[in-house]
């Protein structure tokens, strides 16, 4: 028994002693990047990621750290993946990183990205009006570049109410000085002058209003029309009329053979992206994505998310493929991650809970519905130890509902068909009009269960508040 205690308090000691450790690493980062020494800084943070045992509340500002190094070193390519990670890990200085991926963009010749991230810098930055003066300026030489003069004129111009006299927006605004630009929509000041008054001949209007009615006798009398009806109710199709549905669907199935290729999710996701597309979502769909595709993808739908009215918002994420989990995350695979080792989990997979649902909780969308179709076999054995079986249930994030292809700790079989059990029944749930969302998933329990010979759960958790229909009737 004593050897147990000292053998415990010796793994305890040597956790602590490599916790110090990594902390020294992330400390001489930090001391070299702001001493200018940027290659220093960017050799100490990337050694501190591969850390197992680091702690990982610091990534954010790493990556952030680190992504200012390779911007102040000139290398342009590799600071946009480590500025798109902090701002999926939820840095609070999102408009300034905005704006740094943005410069590196157009340093790379990706005038289009460059221009929406001055976009989404605008709508972060926006309240400063010298700032956002310069951010216009930098957006419209973009735009000239890429041939939208009206844009660019546009910009320049806006710029200029911002900073009158400012020397750069007033040369870039007097090049385009033939330029038109469109003229804006402007409401009436007084509405009582906008639009002509018609009056009705008013002996029109009192016969209009009486029903001519013969009695015996052939006389003849007129009897006023009483009003009883109750004023139409709107239906929910109206009541949800200005709702702004975004969606993300991944589906990878084409995994290397270290890792197991699947046979539905390709399916799964492109069926899936249809049946949302019909049912008003605005649809971004991957299949056989990497990792970098994934964020790319991820920074995409945040964006949509945040840059809409949050009242009338409503966000849904659809992963099909392998999952797994690991050290209370749930994380979803790419096609091309390199997983070895435990570490390499966190740096070539993605953490579902960390960023995809913590994200999509952050844009205050009125609602955020999670599909996770991922609950199937372990896909790196050789970590059986560190793997957990299944996906565990995520804590449950303000407004939004998350559902699972089976219960936490359990897995589901992949399919013969062409979809996989469960997203063979959520579509035809999905299908039908009036339900509400919790009776979708109500009835696609009941189905695969029924199905499976119950051998499959599936799984869900909520705390939302108000109504979703897929379908109105």
């Amino acid at each position: 028994m004593l050897k147990y205690k000292i053998n415990l308090a010796l793994v305890f000691w040597l956790i602590s002693l490599s916790a110090f450790a990594q902390f020294k690493l992330y400390e001489r980062g930090h001391d070299s990047y702001t001493a200018g020494k940027y290659e220093d800084a960017i050799r100490n943070f990337s050694e501190y990621l591969t850390k197992y045992t680091r702690d990982k509340s610091l990534d954010v500002e790493v990556y952030y750290l680190r992504a200012l190094a390779y911007y102040k070193s000139n290398n342009f390519k590799d600071a946009v993946p480590d500025f798109e990670e902090a701002l999926l890990l939820g840095h609070t200085n999102k408009g300034n990183i905005y704006w740094f991926k943005a410069k590196c963009q157009a340093q790379n010749g990706l005038d289009k990205d460059a221009i929406s991230d001055y976009t989404s810098a605008l709508r972060e930055l926006g309240s400063d009006k010298t700032i956002k003066a310069k951010l216009l300026y930098e957006r419209g030489l973009l735009y000239y570049k890429t041939g939208n003069q009206v844009a660019a004129k546009e910009d320049f111009q806006t710029g200029l109410l911002l900073n009158p006299g400012n020397a750069d927006l007033t040369r870039e605004f007097n090049k385009l000085g033939n330029v038109t630009i469109a003229a804006r929509n402007t409401q009436e000041a007084n509405s009582s002058t906008s639009q002509p008054v018609i009056k009705k001949d008013e002996t029109k209007v009192k016969e209009d209003n009486k029903v001519k009615k013969s009695e015996p006798g052939g006389t003849t009398n007129t009897t006023p029309v009483t009003a009883t009806s109750e004023p139409a109710q709107p239906s929910l199709a109206e009541f949800y009329k200005d709702e702004k549905r975004y969606a993300l669907v991944i589906g990878n199935a084409a995994y290397p053979k270290n890792i197991g290729a699947l046979r539905n999710p390709v399916n799964d996701a492109t069926d899936m992206a249809k049946e949302l597309q019909a049912s008003n979502f605005e649809v971004d769909l991957l299949t056989n994505a990497t990792y970098g595709q994934m964020r790319a993808a991820l920074l995409k739908f945040k964006d949509h998310i945040e840059s809409s009215d949050p009242e009338k918002t409503v966000a849904l994420f659809y992963f099909a493929g392998h999952g797994l989990r690991h050290e209370d995350e749930n994380y979803l695979v790419p096609i091309d991650a390199a997983v070895e080792y435990e570490d390499d989990i966190s740096r070539y997979c993605f953490p579902a809970q960390r960023m995809v649902l913590a994200n999509m909780e952050r844009s205050n969308a009125r609602m955020n519905i999670m599909i996770l179709d991922a609950c199937r076999n372990n896909p790196f054995p050789a970590l059986n130890r560190s793997v957990e079986q299944g996906l565990g249930e995520m804590r449950r994030a303000r407004g939004s509902f998350i559902a699972y292809a089976t219960a936490p700790g359990s897995v589901a079989s992949d399919g013969n068909g062409r979809n996989g059990l469960y997203t063979q029944e959520l579509l035809k749930a999905i299908r039908k009009p009036g339900l509400t969302i919790e009776q979708v998933f109500k009835e696609v329990r009941a189905n695969v269960l029924r199905l499976s010979g119950d051998r499959q759960n599936t799984w869900d958790s909520s705390n939302i508040i108000g109504e979703f229909y897929f379908k109105f009737k």
